[in-house]
């Protein structure tokens, strides 16, 4: 009777928590002991202030895993079926960070003595076709740069196959990044803080993105569009720990964790320059010399003679995975499927599209997008029109790989 009734109290929790189970000791143990050696590593290279950038990196990903805080899947809903939910919260995350990305550039100082530069690249050719194909790779992909991180924290196995197309995209990228970024036409780069000052630029942009927002609300006034699934919650404080965050405090806790990124290493948080660096790594292993290459000869080739464990990009990376995998770990969700062919299929070709159209865009959805228009730069603008265009046009591409698109008749999305 007493083991009767204790499956019933059992079975209750767990219907309340969804898919939430017992926290998997061995990957919580072995990600913390990760975390450490990699702090060890770093520490080694670029003292404390390279160190601590692996708890920012970790920080990073535990949150994005316990709101699943997608810019693929956002995009993709946003396109299909006029869901603005997961839009709303970038704008939320944008606004945050805008301003104390202007805080912090009107200051003109930043810890360990940095002195903090934003993200601010020309608006060109490279940008609209960069991030056009970015926009088509991710949605193949089924993950952005930071989802393709904290998912294969998670226990994505499919992740692996969009990072390794990740790299190798990011490596013909480099190859190619002359051409796109030193011939092809652009204009200079342009800043709303450097023309208006950095309050009222972030004013300006502000409206901006209260106008998006709005315009969100009223798209799914008109197209009743199904919510967005529910995920596993814990009761009470548990839910930081191991149940799901609602997407505005997962917008606002990455917005303050860029801003400390900022400080901290003097950029805002990016992912896509170590894919570039460890297959330009791999590739001059094998004889082939990427020095030659513009995007190397340029001021970066001092990189590729260091260990990884010296770029701060890296280090980010590392991060975002390990927390992910604490995240998943706590909730006991750390689990590894079998992945279909055309579901490789579509990572890999995904995977290329994106680091390929990364880096000639001079970012992902992290470096260009987040922090671009973090860092009041309008092609972090352009960047999210034409990744917006390029998942428009994915969603023809995904029933090709049997993977699906949200419908209007669906109950959730």
């Amino acid at each position: 009777m007493e083991t009767a009734a204790k499956q019933v109290t059992e079975n209750k929790k767990r219907t309340f928590i969804g898919e939430l189970s017992s926290p998997q000791k061995v990957y919580l143990v072995g990600g913390i002991i990760a975390a450490i050696i990699i702090t060890i590593l770093s520490s080694q290279q670029g003292g404390v202030q390279l160190g601590v950038q692996v708890w920012i990196g970790l920080s990073l990903g535990f949150t994005l895993f316990h709101a699943r805080f997608g810019f693929t899947s956002a995009f993709r809903r946003l396109m299909s079926i006029g869901n603005g939910e997961g839009i709303r919260a970038h704008m939320i995350m944008l606004a945050v960070a805008s301003g104390l990305f202007a805080i912090i550039f009107a200051i003109g100082k930043g810890f360990f003595g940095v002195e903090p530069a934003g993200y601010v690249s020309p608006v060109g050719v490279s940008v609209i076709v960069g991030s056009f194909l970015f926009g088509i790779g991710m949605q193949l992909g089924n993950g952005c740069a930071s989802g393709t991180l904290y998912s294969l924290g998670g226990g994505r196995g499919e992740m692996v196959i969009t990072l390794i197309g990740f790299i190798i995209g990011s490596v013909l990228g480099a190859w190619h990044w002359g051409f796109w970024v030193q011939d092809m036409p652009s204009f200079a780069p342009i800043s709303l803080g450097e023309q208006f000052g950095y309050f009222n630029g972030w004013l300006l942009q502000f409206a901006f993105i209260a106008l998006i927002f709005w315009a969100t609300k009223l798209i799914e006034k008109k197209k009743q569009p199904p919510k967005i699934k529910p995920l596993p919650q814990a009761n009470g404080w548990l839910r930081i720990l191991k149940g799901s965050w609602p997407l505005w405090a997962a917008a606002l806790v990455l917005a303050v964790l860029n801003a400390i990124t900022l400080l901290v290493r003097g950029n805002p948080w990016g992912v896509t320059s170590a894919f570039a660096l460890w297959g330009s790594k791999t590739a001059s292993a094998i004889g082939i010399d990427v020095t030659t290459w513009d995007y190397w000869s340029r001021g970066n080739a001092g990189q590729l003679e260091a260990s990884i464990f010296a770029d701060s990009t890296t280090i980010l990376n590392f991060g975002v995975i390990i927390g992910a995998l604490l995240a998943s770990a706590a909730g006991g969700l750390f689990i590894l499927k079998k992945i279909p062919i055309r579901i490789m299929l579509a990572a890999i070709i995904g995977g290329v599209l994106m680091g390929y159209g990364a880096r000639i865009a001079f970012g992902c959805n992290i470096g260009a997008y987040f922090g671009g228009i973090a860092s009041l730069s309008i092609h972090g603008w352009v960047w999210a029109v034409f990744a917006l265009a390029g998942s428009y046009l994915s969603l023809y591409l995904r029933p090709l790989f049997s993977m699906s698109v949200p419908k209007k008749g669906d109950h959730f999305c």
